[in-house]
């Protein structure tokens, strides 16, 4: 890839490809914009086209018009930069206005959210599982023993977790309740299904689920994310036979798949995600409610996912975990989020400094021995806090302006103004209009820093009971059902 530093008119990401110019007898850049139906500028999702790059022009109306605005964690990816950019590289059938406000709902946030944490162990564990199946053939084969085995189990319980943890945020979606009603498949008077447009809203929905994911974890092993991501929300009579797909043995699917996946027929089958709920253990109950209320238990394991869950992107790295890019700073990366090299050189991270695990590589730790057996005698206690989350509404006005993205494009590219701050301030400079009033102008900064702040006035609340964990602090408020308690 070529990059040049110009000024912040000029796009950050240069999208292309080297070729020898034998009649020259050198090096010849041609970018994507010259090559509309190259291989190198699209990725196939499902079946469905995804932009793998933009030209130069694309890049300055993404970043003039899509980009998300200053916010108090403007300088770091969250989430919502990564689905900004799934939203802009998508195809135009995807654009619609129900399924763009569907993306913007809470619920979808939090079910992106937990996918990621789950495919973050769940790479490692494939990893895991690839190097022992290579200790485990050939010539100098090690034996495994019965710790090897104990492990093995643990690490796939722990995953099962985190699949309880996406199966609880995936329910809340397709019960159709509250805010979910106006996405529901069935009519609420005529009780008809909307069978063939809820199957493509579907598979909409899992096309930019498998790119979210993917580029969250520094776009690595795709086929890998697009196999996992379609066995779980479909089960496995619906997953293709692609080459590019890995095939694990009996014991490896067991490791990965976990102890509550079941085959049946195809038309009684369950999703992955539905049976992880229909035979959920005691011990592992307190994880339905882990971002609802606070856990209160001896058991270290569940307060760990907690802690890992109600951590915002932005603050991983006070807490030492890595969920792919997220809370890096945006300076490391381009318009695509991918890394940029010699910003991370001029970093200077090392072994001993790398809060953002770029130079340290994510690991599996080792469970100690026996710790499924010391979960089972753990002691839960009475909650008494419901956590309360703060979650920006998107406007019908941006929703409409993601849907109208052909058209904005096309105005941009046939001769609409693309401006910058030198612009701007050159435009304003030299207008004759006085702008607004001095108070005028006090009040929307008031505005914008009440906004970055986040300075919610509640009150409706009684109280708010501001709880350290760790180094993050989590805001919750005393619930009614527990006050009399206390």
């Amino acid at each position: 890839m070529k990059r040049i530093h110009v000024d912040n008119y000029a796009p950050k990401y240069y999208s292309g490809k080297w070729s020898w110019d034998t009649e020259k007898d050198c090096l010849h850049f041609e970018a994507h914009n010259d090559l509309e139906n190259a291989r190198e500028r699209f990725i196939t999702t499902n079946g469905y086209k995804f932009l793998r790059t933009m030209d130069q022009e694309e890049e300055l109306i993404f970043r003039q018009e899509y980009v998300r605005p200053k916010s108090n964690n403007s300088d770091t990816v969250v989430i919502r930069d990564i689905r900004d950019l799934v939203l802009y590289l998508m195809p135009q059938e995807f654009l619609s206005y129900k399924f763009v406000n569907f993306m913007h709902t809470p619920q979808v946030h939090a079910l992106l959210h937990s996918l990621i944490i789950y495919f973050e162990y769940y790479l490692r564990l494939v990893e895991f599982v690839l190097i022992r199946r290579d200790e485990l053939s050939g010539q100098m084969a090690q034996v495994q023993s019965a710790q090897t085995n104990d492990m093995k189990q643990t690490f796939s319980v722990y995953l099962s977790q985190y699949r309880l943890l996406v199966a609880r945020n995936y329910c809340l979606i397709i019960g159709g309740e509250g805010d979910m009603a106006k996405f529901y498949h069935m009519k609420p008077i005529s009780n008809i299904s909307a069978t063939i447009h809820d199957k493509y809203f579907h598979e909409h929905f899992l096309a930019v689920a498998i790119q979210i994911v993917w580029i969250c974890l520094h776009r690595r092993a795709y086929f890998i994310i697009e196999m996992e991501m379609n066995r779980l929300f479909r089960s496995e009579h619906f997953v293709s036979a692609r080459p590019e797909y890995l095939h694990f043995t009996p014991a490896e699917r067991s490791l990965l798949y976990g102890r509550n996946k079941k085959n049946f027929n195809y038309r009684i089958q369950d999703s992955p995600l539905i049976q992880e709920l229909k035979l959920v253990l005691e011990e592992d109950m307190p994880i339905l409610w882990i971002g609802e209320r606070k856990y209160r238990g001896s058991d270290p394991r569940i307060a760990q996912m907690e802690l890992e869950y109600i951590t915002p992107g932005s603050q991983l790295s006070l807490i030492d975990i890595s969920h792919g890019i997220l809370g890096h700073p945006k300076k490391l990366y381009n318009t695509l989020l991918s890394l940029d090299w010699p910003a991370v050189r001029f970093s200077n991270f090392s072994e001993q400094y790398d809060p953002y695990h770029i130079i340290r590589r994510p690991f599996l730790e080792i469970p100690q021995l026996g710790e499924l057996k010391i979960r089972q005698m753990s002691e839960k206690y009475e909650h008494f806090y419901e956590l309360s989350r703060i979650f920006e509404v998107c406007t019908p006005q941006h929703i409409s302006k993601w849907v109208r993205r052909t058209s904005h494009i096309e105005f941009f590219k046939s001769g609409g103004l693309l401006t910058n701050v030198v612009s701007r301030c050159e435009k304003e400079l030299a207008s004759s209009s006085k702008g607004p009033r001095v108070d005028q102008i006090i009040a929307n900064y008031f505005k914008v820093m009440s906004k970055i702040r986040k300075d919610d006035k509640e009150g409706d609340r009684e109280s708010i009971t501001t709880l350290r964990a760790g180094s993050v602090v989590s805001r919750v408020s005393l619930s009614r059902a527990s006050r009399k308690t206390l």
